[in-house]
């Protein structure tokens, strides 16, 4: 998706409604979404193979041109001419936003786009050490898309990684690693239970059930303030997390997936994947905005930090 901004300075009130007139000072347009992910794993050092369906419209063409700028394929990007690219639009004044205009939609891909995604999947498969699921339930990920996609990785020994959301939750069976937050992992299961710092019980029930129905290698769940927690075979690993000055935390989800996945990708242990993840997660909320991380500042921290 491309997450666009309007800045501006407002110091009136419209005659027409009761709202600000925003004097325009520029735009710009980023990558956003799965796109946000694949810019951290290119800041990692790594080649990020973005695979997903966009519109043949304004959006969908500042998307591929984006890509371009950052040197990255825009091979796996199918333009569709039923659906709009996803587009968020913020108006900020005087740097305080005052309305997000979203152009999307979310129902499934139909069949002729079904096909198209699948096709430029296999084409990329070949190229990748490691799939990333970035699912945003806007319709480009579904039960059957994910099933194939996992099989046809799984045939070629190449390791899976979930960043989920609601819908689609219980769809990733036999991902390699699979990685909710306390609130997805919530939803998705239907259960209620509290935070592991007060509810550990609850919480690993969750866990345990979350593995038995999709049977991943490695469950990472993102805890916010109390860090993260790693569960492998019967390893059950909980780390806190890095006392930082925070400023935002937009984006550190995208981070941590990033990490996590090359991690994986590397065979690393669940132990290490977790730890740098979360070392990672809590650098980038020191940064205002969604930036990707910075990688010879999370390697220095590593090593300050003995891993």
């Amino acid at each position: 998706m491309v997450d666009a901004y309007v800045w501006g300075h407002s110091t009136r009130l419209s005659p027409e409604a009761p709202v600000p007139v925003v004097n325009v000072r520029r735009t710009e347009q980023r990558l956003g979404g799965a796109a946000n992910v694949a810019l951290n794993v290119q800041a990692l050092g790594a080649t990020p193979l973005l695979c997903a369906v966009v519109g043949t419209d304004i959006g969908g063409e500042q998307l591929r041109n984006l890509l371009i700028e950052r040197g990255m394929s825009a091979d796996g990007i199918v333009q569709s001419r039923h659906r709009p690219t996803t587009v968020k639009q913020r108006i900020l004044a005087q740097d305080q936003q005052l309305l997000r205009l979203d152009s999307e939609v979310e129902h499934d891909l139909n069949a002729e786009e079904t096909a198209q995604l699948l096709t430029a999947y296999d084409d990329l498969l070949a190229r990748a050490d490691v799939v990333i699921f970035e699912d945003y339930d806007k319709g480009v990920l579904r039960e059957e898309i994910i099933a194939a996609c996992i099989a046809k990785a799984r045939e070629r020994g190449i390791p899976t990684v979930v960043d989920p959301k609601k819908k689609n939750f219980l769809a990733y069976r036999d991902c390699t690693l699979f990685k909710p937050n306390l609130k997805e992992l919530r939803e998705g299961l239907g259960l209620s239970f509290g935070p592991p710092a007060t509810d550990r019980p609850g919480f690993e029930a969750a866990v345990a059930r979350l593995r038995e129905v999709l049977r991943p290698a490695t469950v990472l769940v993102t805890l916010s303030e109390d860090g993260v927690f790693a569960g492998q075979g019967e390893q059950k690993i909980y780390l806190p997390a890095h006392l930082r000055t925070i400023s935002d935390v937009s984006g550190a989800g995208d981070t941590v997936i990033s990490i996590a996945a090359l991690c994986v990708a590397l065979a690393q242990p669940a132990a290490r994947t977790a730890a740098l993840a979360n070392l990672g997660g809590g650098l980038v909320c020191e940064q205002l905005g969604v930036v990707p991380i910075e990688k010879n500042k999370l390697l220095q921290e590593a090593l300050n930090e003995g891993m």
